[in-house]
């Protein structure tokens, strides 16, 4: 494991030892399958309202959906800001659901920890320093995606700036990453998985909605990476993708969603089943 030396403190340095991180009720790498499910975006009251009570009803433990949002375009949806913080909190103070969202700069992390119960590191800001720095400081649980060109090395450097800073408490998420392949959005790296699990003792999940940009590769994805060792998935769900504000195309219907809740913990089990086999 020399090639991740420069993070001794994410390794698994004890045969068996795992970082279990809890956020609210939910419990990430504790032995149990988490599904954190939403949006993309906090776009209105009902949109979010409507998402976060059947995702709830249907088995998720982790409300998902992003008030600030990094785009590509200047011209696309770049979420509600404050408002969208408020919208979570009486989502999840209706659903008891916790609240996964982004932090996009250092000035605002205390701002989102006051309403999230874990904060999302987005690909594009995996070795943004200052924000891993400020992030940490809060105390609360990081949910840190892996770079869209970053190594498995990487982005356990970025793991480890969260906790040289002294918090210990970080998921890493596979949400595919950039390659010459078009027909997928991303390139789903589950082997990216498999090693993750091999050589950190943090908790692993997996982002299939962002891999696959379109919601009929989703459950596909998702069992790859349940298979390969991810502890959780993020999906993103909505009442109605195809008015959605952001990434409609890649958001499961609420009869996806149930049909994948139904199936994820069989896959779950199957992959116990073989490693004791």
């Amino acid at each position: 494991m020399d090639q991740f030396a420069d993070a001794p403190d994410v390794l698994r340095d004890v045969p068996g030892r795992k970082t279990v991180v809890r956020a609210g009720s939910a419990e990430i790498g504790g032995g149990a399958f988490v599904t954190m499910a939403g949006p993309c975006s906090v776009e209105t009251e009902r949109q979010l309202m409507e998402t976060a009570e059947h995702v709830a009803r249907a088995g998720a433990q982790v409300l998902r959906g992003g008030a600030f949002k990094p785009r590509t375009s200047p011209y696309s949806f770049q979420g509600l800001g404050r408002e969208g913080l408020r919208l979570l909190a009486m989502a999840r103070a209706a659903t008891g659901l916790s609240v996964v969202t982004e932090v996009l700069a250092a000035a605002d992390a205390e701002m989102v920890a006051e309403v999230a119960d874990i904060l999302q590191i987005g690909s594009r800001s995996m070795e943004n320093y200052s924000l891993l720095e400020a992030a940490a400081h809060t105390g609360r649980p990081i949910l840190l995606k892996r770079g869209m060109a970053a190594t498995v090395a990487d982005l356990l450097r970025s793991a480890q700036c969260i906790v040289s800073h002294g918090n210990p408490n970080v998921i890493v998420c596979e949400r595919g990453i950039r390659t010459f392949e078009t027909s997928t959005r991303n390139t789903l790296d589950v082997g990216a998985i498999a090693v993750l699990r091999e050589v950190t003792r943090l908790p692993v999940i997996a982002d299939p909605s962002h891999a696959a940009g379109r919601r009929e590769l989703v459950p596909a994805l998702a069992r790859s990476a349940v298979a390969a060792g991810a502890e959780g998935l993020l999906v993103e769900v909505h009442p109605r993708p195809e008015e959605a504000w952001s990434d409609g195309e890649q958001a499961l219907t609420f009869e996806q969603f149930d049909t994948l809740m139904a199936e994820a913990p069989r896959w779950h089990e199957l992959r116990a089943e073989a490693a004791v086999a």
